[in-house]
């Protein structure tokens, strides 16, 4: 992958960090959607995606997120996204992804929510 990078860490027990790096385009959003469907895969429904340091998300970025969202939702999961630039979040906000996804400024304010949510669920 030449000017983008993904990665994926444990945040919280049942909470997994992916994050990219550089431009999401046709050339790098397969490792995304890849990276993503592995988590999903290995039983992992609880994600927030770090767009820190991403500068760019072309239309297939976009539909990897709701893909992952539609599919970890029906698991009773949720995706959380966090980091966004003023120049990401602008094009999340332009295709209405404020109404689909909560967006944060760290990944420890995503899965601190992700968390408080479960528990509001739980009790409430």
């Amino acid at each position: 992958m030449s000017n983008s990078t993904v990665w994926q860490q444990s945040l919280h027990d049942d909470v997994w960090l992916i994050g990219a790096g550089g431009r999401l385009d046709h050339s790098t959003v397969p490792y995304l959607e890849d990276a993503m469907n592995q988590l999903v895969a290995a039983g992992h429904i609880h994600l927030v995606v770090d767009f820190s340091q991403v500068n760019y998300v072309n239309s297939g970025g976009l539909r990897v997120l709701v893909s992952t969202w539609r599919t970890v939702r029906k698991q009773g999961g949720d995706v959380y996204l966090c980091g966004l630039s003023s120049r990401v979040r602008e094009i999340f906000e332009m295709v209405g992804f404020q109404q689909i996804f909560q967006m944060h400024p760290t990944p420890a304010d995503a899965a601190n929510a992700m968390i408080e949510s479960w528990n509001e669920q739980v009790v409430g």
